[in-house]
């Protein structure tokens, strides 16, 4: 090694890390050990597909959004605007993860229906007029984040897309028969 090799080593093995840079890293690793075992689960080669049809505008969609080691940039541009507001208009990048656990749960459905999407993602003003219009809608909705989707699968009954969902331990599942659809999320895991 020559002097400025050596100097630059030393100085990386002697720097001191800020607070903000240990709580990082901290909460990097404890996400890792923090992720749902169905992760476990997801291809590491194969590609990644999701099929979806969007009752309110009536789009279809099937694209690959993984693939081969890396997220498919073309594949979630489709996939944010078919889960778009469709009062406004507006798009957000939907949460990867949401993304996995859909991918999964199609899987675990062992289905190649489309999942018919109710409701993806919402803007502010969206959620506030369903909250102030409606009963059962969080002021600080998952689904304005894009950490949320509320959907059905043809020919899975919804009692047991529930269950599968619930079995993935990948966030948050709602149950809603009357409405014929559940709500699926990437908050902490719980049910209702």
């Amino acid at each position: 090694m020559t002097d400025s090799e050596n100097r630059l080593t030393d100085a990386i093995l002697q720097r001191t890390f800020s607070r903000r840079e240990i709580l990082r890293y901290l909460a990097a690793s404890g996400a890792i050990l923090m992720m749902p075992a169905a992760w476990a689960n997801l291809p590491k080669e194969a590609p990644r597909q999701l099929s979806l049809y969007n009752l309110h505008t009536e789009e279809k969609l099937k694209t690959t959004y993984w693939e081969q080691g890396k997220y498919l940039q073309d594949g979630l541009a489709e996939i944010n605007y078919l889960l778009r507001d469709h009062r406004s208009g507006e798009h957000t990048d939907m949460d990867r993860q949401l993304l996995n656990l859909m991918f999964l749960l199609q899987q675990k459905a062992q289905s190649k229906q489309a999942f018919n999407i109710i409701s993806g993602y919402r803007s502010p003003a969206s959620n506030e007029m369903l909250r102030k219009s409606s009963t059962g809608v969080a002021q600080k909705s998952l689904h304005t984040l894009g950490m949320a989707v509320d959907l059905r699968l043809p020919g899975v009954k919804l009692e047991a897309l529930r269950d599968m969902a619930i079995s993935l331990q990948g966030g948050g599942v709602g149950f809603y028969p009357k409405s014929d659809f559940i709500h699926i999320d990437t908050g902490r895991v719980r049910q209702w």
